[in-house]
């Protein structure tokens, strides 16, 4: 009986810090939302573009040993404007409707990013500041992390600002607009390539807090960090609903908690496994995500 209640214990525990560290998850998946919700196209150097961002703000914590507040800025404000290098480069001359041409130059931009960042760093991982080193609370059985506390709040706070931001103000709006039908939005007078470089900039903003975030829960950076982000990801924004933020929360969640949880069962050699498992069990009977519109599979 008594390791029954320890497996349950402990169980519970994985899921739970899954569920904290899932934030670091949704902040990407909404990344991506933004973008496709905008344009209608995946930016796949999202991820690279974030964690270039942490990498600048490790620079400045090493250089100028910057206090951990100060990091998280700056490796946001170099993430956005990272998304807005990569919109001008890989999706502003590009026609609209040539979405692979889109595609392909940000996954290039990807490589790219990737490419620097070796051989910046020689492709050896670097550590990153921890948050709340000695933070550790006990409630019964249960512990929780410090860290694990502040990226979620983090998460939370970043992710009400951008709903007040969308939904709320006239950028917002206005962004709304162009997702909605970009035609009329510009007879309207509504400067498209201006509201998606901003939209960009938005979504590498949260890109770049994700990644400080995940950098310093893990306590390492490093390049191989950045395709499981990228996959993560795209596997919160297809389960959540292409398109749909309360999707991408609520998706990124319950990826974290699923991941960790066989982290406990499978270990980390198969964890991934089963992760990408989930993503084709809702690709088969549910492709349409959990709020986004059905899709006729017709």
């Amino acid at each position: 009986m008594e390791d029954f209640l320890y497996e349950v214990v402990e169980i519970t525990q994985a899921i739970w810090d899954g569920l904290l560290f899932g934030s670091t998850y949704a902040l990407i998946g909404i990344g991506f939302t933004l973008i496709f919700g905008a344009m209608g196209k995946l930016n796949m150097a999202y991820a690279g573009a974030a964690i270039a961002g942490s990498y600048v703000g490790l620079a400045v914590s090493m250089f100028f040993d910057a206090p951990i507040i100060l990091v998280f800025a700056v490796s946001a404000l170099v993430s956005a404007l990272m998304g807005y290098i990569v919109y001008q480069t890989c999706f502003r001359f590009i026609p609209t409707h040539n979405h692979l041409a889109a595609l392909m130059a940000s996954v290039g931009g990807l490589f790219l990013i990737d490419e620097v960042i070796v051989l910046a760093t020689r492709g050896s991982p670097m550590n990153f500041p921890a948050l709340f080193e000695d933070a550790y609370f006990e409630i019964g059985p249960f512990g929780i992390r410090g860290d694990l506390i502040f990226v979620f709040f983090i998460g939370l706070v970043s992710t009400v600002v951008l709903l007040y931001v969308l939904f709320k103000t006239r950028l917002g709006m206005a962004t709304r607009a162009v997702a909605q039908q970009d035609v009329a939005a510009q007879l309207c007078g509504i400067n498209i390539h201006r509201t998606n470089s901003i939209t960009f900039s938005i979504a590498g903003l949260l890109g770049g807090i994700a990644g400080a975030m995940t950098a310093a829960a893990v306590g390492v950076l490093s390049p191989v960090i950045i395709l499981p982000l990228t996959i993560k990801g795209l596997i919160v924004t297809v389960i959540g609903g292409l398109g749909s933020i309360p999707g991408a929360i609520i998706a990124g969640l319950f990826v974290g908690g699923f991941e960790n949880f066989f982290l406990y069962v499978r270990g980390i050699d198969e964890r991934d496994m089963y992760v990408v498992a989930l993503l084709f069990i809702f690709l088969v009977f549910r492709p349409n995500g959990l709020f986004s519109k059905t899709i006729n599979r017709d």
